[in-house]
């Protein structure tokens, strides 16, 4: 992928519920690569003013001598991503954030003309990032779920991300769908399993220490884990085979356990009969680096 005159370099910064990530990205006949990154640990939970100079400052780091021409931010909804402005409503994070313009507000801070700060979708980010890796092969239709704090997804048609048609939800958003008759999210989602977890056990774990866990046997983890994973296939497969998926990766800090959750998810879409249908499901491989490379070729797209 060979990048037009005046944008072989592209700012991206990655916003998640615990950290902010600022990388530039460069291209050429290859594809894109990670040129340079910064990474800050955040308070999701802080002020206005101190979230603001927190997601700006990895970026402020890169700025200097080979400044990208143009800077794109990867973010989680609810965020209106033409406008810049998110309401972050349900959302345990972010709230002091909610109505800010953070165009401008970002824009000031790193003393760039606004015009030059884009806005995505961190799961659709993410899903491109992948699928312009190339090991999956970029399938001709891709699903690809990020599984953390939330459900995050992009429906990708030859790498560009789609929001309507068949099988796809509302806004290419699978949080949206229902597990019996309940929000998904309220089923499957960091919070959900460490709940779970905590009523059968009265231990309070992390989802990492949950994985530890249930990976030396503990029958009270395995059930915490598996169920929400084989009920997030069954739920998630309808969609898939509407959508008529070739593959779908999953991703997000939960993936990173796919030894411990891979199995139970594939339980839930074999359930569903979709893996014998021909589709792919394998873990992501860029993790963290995913967004980052896949808003750059969003922006270049752009």
């Amino acid at each position: 992928m060979t990048a037009p005159t005046g944008m072989d370099l592209v700012g991206v910064v990655d916003i998640g519920g615990s950290h902010v990530t600022a990388a530039v990205v460069g291209f050429d006949t290859r594809g894109p690569s990670i040129h340079r990154r910064e990474r800050l640990a955040i308070d999701a939970r802080g002020s206005r003013a101190m979230l603001l100079d927190a997601l700006a400052m990895p970026a402020l780091q890169l700025l200097g001598e080979g400044c990208p021409a143009s800077w794109t931010i990867a973010l989680p909804g609810p965020f209106d991503y033409d406008r810049g402005i998110g309401t972050f409503e349900g959302v345990d994070k972010f709230q002091s954030l909610s109505g800010v313009d953070l165009r401008r507000e970002l824009s000031a801070r790193w003393g760039i003309d606004p015009g030059r700060v884009r806005f995505v979708n961190d799961g659709v980010a993410y899903g491109i990032g992948e699928w312009a890796e190339g090991t999956t092969g970029r399938p001709r239709r891709m699903l690809c779920l990020t599984l953390g704090t939330g459900v995050g997804s992009a429906f990708l048609d030859q790498g560009r991300a789609v929001s309507s048609g068949p099988g796809v939800p509302r806004d290419g958003d699978v949080h949206t769908l229902l597990i019996d008759g309940r929000p998904l999210e309220e089923t499957m989602s960091s919070a959900a399993l460490r709940a779970r977890y905590r009523a059968a056990s009265g231990v309070d774990l992390d989802v990492e220490g949950l994985c530890a866990l249930a990976r030396t046997g503990d029958a009270v983890a395995s059930r915490s884990i598996e169920c929400p994973l084989r009920a997030l296939g069954r739920a998630i497969a309808p969609a898939v085979a509407d959508f008529d998926a070739d593959h779908v990766v999953v991703g997000g800090a939960i993936a990173r356990s796919w030894d411990v959750i891979g199995g139970p998810l594939i339980s839930g879409f074999a359930e569903a009969s979709v893996l014998s249908h021909g589709m792919q499901l394998s873990p992501a491989v860029l993790q963290d680096s995913a967004p980052l490379l896949g808003a750059a070729v969003w922006r270049l797209r752009a």
